[in-house]
């Protein structure tokens, strides 16, 4: 069963997906994604990734299996971008840490509201994101369904470096290391046919950083967890 999660004002109305959910299978271009997706929407979808760059980066999605951002609705648009914002808020609240406070490992930053049980929500000014889609195969989309990097960006963990001009982290989106498609492609049959697109070179299977179901299921329960917490 899908369960209904409260929203805050402006926000979509959402679900959390359940483990055991099999009224409706998802799929992430031709890949069955079910047991990843952790926020369902009217129109999309929230994943952990096969092959994070930094902690915390997930994909968002149309439910349609739509290849281009122009090919999406007004209202499909709409709750894709809300749903990104919902994301940032989860991840925010999960990662993220008010300025001065010891930094985060593992564990959700919790600021338990005195004299109740609820938590204030850490908002995603204490940390930074990375938001990106890459629009097409020449733009190294290796999906061809549309599908929104959100990452975020954690102090004294997974910050940029301020001293340095450019950022790492684009670079490792269009190398290999990035590859959606291609560790989903590993996953499904064991061996990588031609990619769809971004013409990444390939590396030595021990090299690459793909991670099991049960870890990203696991990520899924946590992410679930926050949500809950959030009061959505």
């Amino acid at each position: 069963m899908l369960a209904r999660v409260c929203t805050r004002p402006g926000l979509v109305p959402s679900r959390t997906m359940s483990t055991s959910s099999a009224d409706r299978k998802i799929y992430f271009g031709a890949f069955e994604v079910t047991r990843q997706v952790f926020l369902l929407t009217p129109y999309s979808f929230a994943l952990v990734n096969i092959k994070p760059l930094l902690p915390g980066h997930v994909l968002v999605c149309p439910l349609m299996r739509h290849k281009r951002l122009t090919d999406l609705s007004v209202p499909e648009l709409t709750d894709l971008m809300l749903t990104v914002q919902k994301v940032q808020r989860l991840l925010a609240h999960h990662y993220f840490r008010p300025e001065g406070k010891s930094p985060v490992d593992s564990a959700p930053a919790k600021h338990l509201i005195p004299g109740t049980r609820s938590y204030n929500p850490i908002p995603p000014e204490d940390g930074s994101f990375n938001i990106a889609i890459q629009d097409g195969a020449e733009a190294g989309q290796t999906v061809p369904h549309v599908h929104v990097h959100v990452i975020p960006r954690i102090r004294d963990v997974s910050a940029k470096d301020p001293t340095h001009e450019g950022d790492s982290l684009y670079e490792r989106m269009a190398d290999e290391e990035g590859n959606v498609g291609g560790a989903l492609w590993d996953q499904a049959v064991g061996a990588r046919p031609t990619t769809p697109g971004g013409k990444l070179p390939s590396i030595e299977d021990s090299q690459r950083m793909r991670r099991s179901q049960d870890d990203m299921e696991r990520e899924v329960e946590v992410y679930k967890g926050v949500l809950k917490e959030m009061g959505w």
